[in-house]
């Protein structure tokens, strides 16, 4: 049966969680947002990390003018992409293909100015499993006790695209491409302890699926090291897990957030479409 269509309600976000998340009520995507209705949803972004949206009958062309209004949109250089729209990245699984991104991470953190957030639509769901979980970085740092925050202060770690370029590889894509592909996008450096350009609230900025070694240390104590911090982001206390219908969309603070795609539902087929925003370097 059809869900109902969105009622006619105030502005409200429901936490999922004492330290993530929020599902947002009273909002349809397809109209024309006004400016204050933006700077709240940019509030709420930057409060509950992660804003969900049920029953979003939108366009490919309304989900692009929404995460427009929230700055320019990135075109990614390895992710497939609509043919008539490169800001939106096509993620889908199936029989053929197999999910293979349940890895903690933030996203693109091997470029110079990591996004800002994504806005992820669902197009087709499993009936169960294909969960999305988010962590809370900010809490993740928040956690530790003194003496780590204190050995972490001032540390860089290296951030880098090696398993895009490997799957560039396994495509068949040839020496020179994959080269080409390092040179415009070679590794970054970014602090271990990043600040909130907004808030001024201090996070984890490493994740295990980009960051590969920190500065100044040995490749055994930092491997260490990373190893311990990674760990953070499956804390159950930081998380919340979002439950996916058609037509639900969600939008995260890549800032401060980690998230994780559960590889649960094959040979089910899982179709989503997203819009990142582009973001400023970390501090």
């Amino acid at each position: 049966m059809a869900e109902p269509a969105l009622a006619e309600q105030p502005l409200e976000a429901h936490p999922l969680t004492p330290a993530i998340g929020a599902e947002v009520a009273g909002i349809d995507l397809a109209e024309c947002l006004s400016d204050g209705v933006i700077a709240w949803l940019s509030e709420q972004l930057v409060e509950h990390k992660v804003l969900f949206f049920r029953r979003q009958r939108i366009t490919v062309g309304q989900h692009i003018a929404f995460a427009r209004r929230f700055g320019e949109l990135e075109i990614h250089p390895f992710s497939p992409s609509h043919p008539e729209h490169p800001e939106v990245i096509i993620l889908r699984n199936d029989r053929e293909h197999p999910p293979y991104i349940n890895v903690w991470h933030s996203d693109v953190t091997w470029r110079k100015a990591p996004s800002l957030g994504s806005i992820l639509r669902a197009r087709k769901v499993p009936a169960v499993g294909g969960d999305t979980l988010f962590a809370n970085m900010e809490a993740a740092y928040d956690g530790l006790d003194e003496r780590m925050k204190e050995r972490l202060e001032g540390l860089i770690a290296v951030h880098d695209n090696e398993n895009f370029l490997a799957g560039m590889k396994a495509r068949g894509a040839s020496d020179a491409e994959v080269q080409a592909k390092l040179v415009a996008f070679p590794p970054m450096r970014h602090p271990v302890v990043r600040t909130h350009p907004v808030s001024g609230r201090k996070s984890l900025y490493v994740n295990r699926a980009f960051t590969r070694s920190i500065e100044g240390m040995s490749t055994d104590e930092g491997r260490a090291l990373l190893k311990n911090l990674f760990q953070t982001a499956g804390h159950p206390e930081v998380q919340c897990r979002f439950r996916w219908r058609p037509d639900s969309l969600a939008f995260w603070d890549n800032r401060a957030v980690q998230h994780y795609a559960a590889a649960d539902y094959w040979p089910e087929e899982r179709h989503m479409e997203r819009v990142t925003i582009v973001g400023g370097v970390p501090f």
